[in-house]
């Protein structure tokens, strides 16, 4: 997990599944009155305790919420669930702003999950070298 020290605001947050972008969302653009508010309900809903893992949170963080919510985005990509990984996305992207990428590795039936605030997502590019007669 990457430090969250980082204020600098990132204006995509990029969602990569096995290092391949599965979703971005641009903070440029705004979010509707109704999105906002399904945000709001979110974090009412978080303000009663989140399961993480093995452990009840009663009074989860912002950073334990983050982790929450990533992984129900995760799960979300995986089940086809569209509509709760754009709102998952939309949250993330509002309440952590200096938040760049979120990195799920599938690992062992689950996955593995990296929240990171320092490096923004570059594409990769694929340099293709070719071979030079010999004279």
């Amino acid at each position: 997990m990457s430090d969250l020290s980082d204020s600098r605001e990132c204006p995509v947050l990029t969602i990569l599944v096995d290092q391949q972008p599965q979703l971005e969302f641009d903070r440029t653009r705004g979010l509707s009155d109704h999105q906002l508010a399904g945000l709001e309900r979110m974090d009412a809903q978080m303000d009663a305790g989140i399961q993480a893992g093995d452990r009840w949170l009663e009074q989860p963080d912002r950073l334990q919420r983050a982790q929450f919510v990533a992984v129900q985005l995760v799960a979300a990509l995986q089940q086809g669930d569209d509509a709760l990984a754009a709102a998952s996305c939309a949250y993330l992207a509002t309440r952590l702003p200096d938040l760049q990428q979120v990195k799920a590795v599938r690992v062992d039936g689950g996955f593995s999950l990296e929240l990171v605030f320092d490096e923004p997502y570059v594409p990769e590019t694929v340099v293709e070298f070719t071979t030079r007669p010999v004279s």
